[in-house]
């Protein structure tokens, strides 16, 4: 595994790996402890992403787990090596809200992303001005510049990025109508909203005021896909609660998502919303 990756991303390899290890030689995390002379939360630390391991740790859990592949104990070393260090979040810890940070390490991560927000645009898509407008009439001006370059850095790590994943939105018609910031700001919104939908890992639709009532949440999620792991559920409303453990609740946002894709505009269908929408805001 490359050195020069995010320190989150070896940390999330490690956890992958260990976990597997682990449960292939039918221990539980209480008896690997034991074991070790370890605490448990030790080795449920490890097993969550959210603390480096010295290469000396990492030696006695492969021990343990009777792991001596070659190949895969220096890969794992490597890893234990580059997850030491600040992520690249951490210049925004003095506004990072609690669980966001461990968050944005599974973000990191992802294959794919599924967002769906009743209300707003997304933060994925929101410009500069639409996320000030926002965040203003809640906190002071100072951090919302703060929030917004985060939200930034985001978008372009996402978007932008080597390999960047599969992105799937769905925006209420409410959200489209709603002027944040005022009729300038929305209608630059809105044609960032096409500009973004031409980009060919991301998947625009438009949840239209036609579909009624319909099968969704109190709020807005965040549904992260992975190729060797479970879909991580994000909730912001709820205090920035991500899980993966709650198999029921991520479920029942799975099926809310792809219920609201089968009854979302999409392709021109979405485009040419957007458009008559933005063409009827009254900018001057």
């Amino acid at each position: 595994m490359p050195r020069d990756v995010d320190p989150s991303l070896n940390r999330r390899r490690l956890r992958l790996a260990l976990r597997k290890a682990r449960e292939a030689t039918g221990q539980s995390q209480g008896q690997a402890a034991h074991a070790l002379d370890w605490s448990l939360s030790k080795i449920m630390r490890i097993e969550q992403g959210t603390v480096s391991l010295s290469v000396t740790d990492l030696r006695a859990l492969l021990q343990q787990y009777e792991v001596a592949e070659l190949e895969l104990v220096t890969e794992l070393e490597e890893a234990a090596r580059g997850s030491k260090g600040a992520s690249w979040w951490a210049q925004y810890n003095d506004i990072l809200g609690p669980g966001f940070g461990q968050y944005l390490g599974y973000e990191s991560a992802a294959a794919s992303i599924r967002t769906y927000n009743p209300i707003v645009v997304p933060g994925f898509l929101q410009t500069d001005d639409y996320a000030m407008a926002l965040l203003t009439p809640r906190v002071d001006e100072a951090r919302a510049r703060r929030i917004v370059e985060l939200r930034t850095a985001r978008q372009e790590r996402t978007m932008e990025g080597e390999d960047p994943p599969l992105t799937f939105f769905v925006v209420d018609e409410a959200a489209l109508h709603r002027q944040v910031g005022g009729p300038r700001v929305q209608r630059a919104q809105l044609q960032h909203l096409i500009d973004t939908s031409k980009r060919p890992q991301v998947s625009l639709q438009v949840l239209p005021f036609a579909a009624g009532a319909h099968y969704s949440t109190r709020g807005s999620f965040i549904l992260l896909g992975f190729l060797d792991d479970e879909d991580l559920l994000y909730l912001e409303v709820q205090g920035n609660q991500s899980t993966r453990d709650d198999h029921e609740l991520i479920v029942r946002h799975q099926e809310c998502f792809e219920y609201l894709r089968e009854v979302a505009l999409g392709g021109e269908q979405a485009i040419e919303l957007i458009s008559r929408i933005r063409d009827g805001i009254d900018s001057s």
